[in-house]
């Protein structure tokens, strides 16, 4: 007859592994946090260097060398603002809604099914 401990142990491996898991998926979200902040951070001061070259730009004469320059500037923004949208949407975000709307609206039509094969 197996001892009561040795039952305990995959339980134990198991509950180790889901910790471990938690904490590699709690380290990998403070790492996305920071690079949420910076990313901000950054935005905002190539948005104010944009708006100061726009300002010069209407006192110069001499545009190309600004010209350059904001469009270098609104490249970085656009590739600011389509790296914070990537790292926010990801598949599994969404994936344990997901499942649940295929197995309640699966059980939905086949709860239909058999109440309507009932009533005809």
């Amino acid at each position: 007859m197996p001892s009561p401990d040795s039952s305990q142990l995959p339980e134990d491996e198991a509950l180790a592994q889901a910790i471990e898991n938690l904490e590699q998926n709690l380290i990998a979200l403070k790492e996305r946090l920071d690079q949420v902040k910076r990313d901000e951070q950054r935005q905002v001061e190539l948005r104010d260097h944009l708006e100061d070259l726009k300002q010069q730009q209407k006192n110069n004469h001499s545009r190309e060398p600004i010209k350059t320059e904001l469009r270098l500037i609104e490249k970085q923004l656009e590739e600011i603002e389509i790296n914070l949208e990537s790292r926010l949407l990801n598949f599994s975000a969404f994936k344990e809604p997901f499942w649940q709307a295929v197995r309640f609206g699966g059980l939905g039509v086949v709860l239909g099914w058999l109440l309507k094969s009932c009533a005809g």
